[in-house]
C-alpha cells in the first residue's frame, strides 16, 4: 500500500505542474519573450557581460559577411547585365521572368500572410479559453493536492513539458476518473496550442525567406529596368525634351480621350507610335485573312517571341489571355459605381504598397506621365483603334514611343492611392485603375482577362 501511494504521489506531480501552468498560460508561454525584453531593458548588464560581448561580436561578423555576399551578388548582377549587351531578345526575357518571379513571390507572401493571421488568430482563442478556465483548473488542482501526501513544486515548463507530463499521468493511470474528463480537455487544449505554434514558426520561417527572395528580385529588376532605359535614351536623343512637351500638352486638354488624341497627333514620338500601332494592325488584318487557321495562331504560344516588335497578335483576338497588370484585389468593376456618383469605366485593384505593375497586352507607349486627376497615367496604344490605360503608379519606367512586350514591368506603386475619385473613399492602399478603349470610347475589359493563373499570358 505504502508503495502504491507513493507511486501515484509521483504520478499526480507532473499533472499538478501541468494544470498550474494552465492556470498561468499566458505568463508560461511568454517567458522566453520576457527574458529578452529584459536584457534588452538592462544594457548596461549585457554590456559587462562576457557572453553579451561574444553575441555582438559575431553580430557584426555576420554583418560583414552579409554585406561582402550583397557586394558580390550585385558584381555578378552588372557583369550578367553586361553580358546582355545590346541583345533585345535577352534583355526582353530577363525583363520578363523576373517581373513575373517578383508577382508570383507578391503572391506566396500575400497567401502566407493571410494564413498566418487565421494561426494568430486561432492561438489566441486557445490561450483566452485556457485563461477562462482559470477556476475549474483551480478547483482540480486542489482536488488533487488533498488528495496526495505533498504540494507540488510550482515550475514555470514549455507547453510542449508540460503537454507530455499528461499524457504520461493519464496513460499510467495517476488520474483519478473524476478528473480525467477535465484533463483531457486541458490535453486537448494544450497540444493544439503546441501544434499551432510549430506551424506559426514554420510559416514564419517560409515567409522571411520568401520576403528575401522578392527583394534579391527586385533588385534584380531594377538593374534590367535601368539597362532598357539606358538602350532606350542611347536611341532617342531626345527624351527629356520629348517629355517635357507632353507633360505641357496633357495640360491643355481636359479628357482622356483629348489627351490620346493630341498626343497622337502633335507629339513626334506619340506620331510615331501610332503610325506603327496603325500597320501592324493592318498586317495582322491582312494575315488573319489569309489564314484559315487564325485560332491556332492566337493562343498563348504567339507571345513566345521576345524579339517582336509588333502586337503578337491582334488585340481583338487576345480574348481570355492578357494578364492583370498587378497583384491585388478588384474593389471596383466596370459600369459600377465610380464612387463620385458616375459609373466606372474601367476596373480598380487595390494592391500592397510597392507592388509591380506589368504590362496586360503589347503596344506603343503613347503618354506616360501625371494627368489631372490620375496621378501617373501611362496609356498604351494597342493597334486596331484599341488603347489600354493604365493610372495610379508611382513611378513609371517606360518612354513615350517605346514597344512593351505582355507582361513587361513598366511601373511601380505607391504606398497610397494616387487616383482622385478613389483617393477619398480608399486612402488606406494603393489602387491601380485600368480601362481599356476602343476607337476612343471605354469598353468592357472583362473578356480580355485570363480565366486562371495558368492561362495568363508572361510575354
Amino acid at each position: 500500500m505504502r508503495a502504491t501511494s507513493n507511486f501515484a504521489d509521483t504520478m499526480r506531480a507532473p499533472l499538478l505542474n501541468l494544470l498550474l501552468i494552465a492556470s498561468f498560460a499566458g505568463a508560461s508561454l511568454f517567458a522566453e519573450e520576457s527574458l529578452a525584453q529584459a536584457q534588452t531593458a538592462s544594457p548596461q548588464a549585457a554590456a559587462v557581460s562576457p557572453e553579451a560581448i561574444k553575441q555582438r561580436e559575431q553580430e557584426l561578423e555576420a554583418a560583414r559577411a552579409r554585406q561582402k555576399s550583397a557586394e558580390e551578388a550585385q558584381a555578378k548582377l552588372k557583369a550578367e547585365i553586361t553580358a546582355l549587351g545590346q541583345d533585345r531578345t535577352q534583355l526582353n526575357q530577363q525583363l520578363i521572368e523576373t517581373a513575373a518571379n517578383v508577382r508570383n513571390v507578391e503572391t506566396k507572401i500575400e497567401e502566407a500572410e493571410a494564413r498566418l493571421r487565421a494561426l494568430n488568430g486561432r492561438e489566441q482563442q486557445v490561450r483566452a479559453s485556457l485563461d477562462s478556465r482559470r477556476a475549474d483548473i483551480v478547483e482540480v488542482l486542489a482536488a488533487l493536492q488533498r488528495a496526495g501526501r505533498r504540494t507540488p513544486p510550482a515550475l514555470l515548463v514549455r507547453p510542449e513539458d508540460a503537454l507530455q507530463s499528461l499524457r504520461t499521468a493519464m496513460l499510467l493511470g495517476a488520474v483519478v476518473p473524476e478528473l480525467r474528463g477535465r484533463a483531457e480537455k486541458i490535453a486537448g487544449e494544450l497540444g493544439e496550442l503546441v501544434a499551432l505554434r510549430k506551424t506559426i514558426a514554420t510559416e514564419r520561417d517560409q515567409l522571411a525567406s520568401d520576403r528575401d527572395k522578392v527583394r534579391s528580385d527586385q533588385t534584380r529588376l531594377t538593374a534590367l529596368v535601368d539597362e532598357r532605359q539606358r538602350q532606350q535614351a542611347s536611341r532617342e536623343k531626345d527624351l527629356d525634351a520629348e517629355r517635357s512637351r507632353a507633360i505641357a500638352l496633357s495640360k491643355q486638354v481636359g479628357d482622356l480621350q483629348g489627351l490620346i488624341a493630341k498626343m497622337e497627333q502633335d507629339l513626334q514620338s506619340a506620331a510615331k507610335a501610332a503610325e506603327k500601332a496603325a500597320e501592324a494592325a493592318r498586317q495582322a488584318e491582312a494575315k488573319a485573312a489569309a489564314s484559315a487557321n487564325v485560332t491556332a495562331k492566337s493562343g498563348p504560344g504567339a507571345f513566345k517571341d521576345k524579339s517582336r516588335t509588333t502586337p503578337a497578335i491582334a488585340f481583338a483576338s487576345a480574348k481570355g489571355l492578357l494578364p492583370l497588370p498587378v497583384n491585388g484585389n478588384k474593389i471596383r468593376d466596370f459600369g459600377g459605381s465610380d464612387g463620385a456618383g458616375g459609373v466606372q469605366k474601367g476596373i480598380s485593384l487595390a494592391t500592397k504598397p510597392g507592388s509591380q505593375v506589368t504590362t496586360p497586352c503589347d503596344g506603343w507607349v503613347v503618354y506616360a506621365g501625371p494627368f489631372r486627376s490620375y496621378g501617373q497615367l501611362l496609356i498604351l496604344n494597342a493597334g486596331g483603334g484599341y488603347h489600354v490605360l493604365i493610372a495610379g503608379m508611382e513611378r513609371i519606367s517606360v518612354n513615350i514611343g517605346q514597344f512593351v512586350l505582355t507582361g513587361e514591368p513598366v511601373a511601380t506603386m505607391g504606398s497610397t492611392s494616387q487616383v482622385a475619385s478613389i483617393l477619398a473613399t480608399n486612402a488606406s492602399q494603393p489602387v491601380l485603375y485600368v480601362e481599356f478603349r476602343k476607337d476612343g470610347t471605354p469598353i468592357d475589359p472583362g473578356p480580355w482577362w485570363a480565366a486562371n493563373e495558368g492561362e495568363k499570358v508572361r510575354g
